[in-house]
């Protein structure tokens, strides 16, 4: 299994909105997409005064999230849909992608522990 952990910095007085369009808007469309979203929210400490969120999905394969992302990101659905309600609140973004077990990802969607 393959976890992309992606964190954002959001522009100040964003946060509120940027997580309520992940919620109501890109989480159903990534799911709807067969995209795997482990969770989402906001960072529970803010880095240097930033505002900060972050997004977990999951994928069978290295190949299978290179080839749903381009497919989603490159969506007409994407683009005309909430694509710059969404980018209007991030300052930067930043995505890390490790190879997992499934058993971790459970744990992650659950909200348990992983030590």
């Amino acid at each position: 299994m393959i976890l992309e952990i992606r964190t954002y910095r959001l522009k100040p007085g964003t946060r509120e909105e940027f997580v309520r369009l992940m919620r109501e808007v890109s989480v159903p469309m990534l799911t709807a997409a067969g995209i795997d979203t482990v969770r989402y929210g906001q960072s529970i400490v803010d880095e240097d005064g930033n505002e900060e969120a972050y997004l977990m999905r999951a994928f069978p394969s290295l190949q299978a999230h290179e080839a749903q992302e381009e497919a989603f990101y490159g969506s007409d659905e994407w683009r005309r849909g909430p694509r710059e309600a969404i980018l209007a609140c991030i300052d930067s973004y930043h995505s890390i992608v490790i190879e997992t077990t499934g058993r971790a990802i459970d744990a992650l969607r659950a909200g348990e522990s992983l030590l």
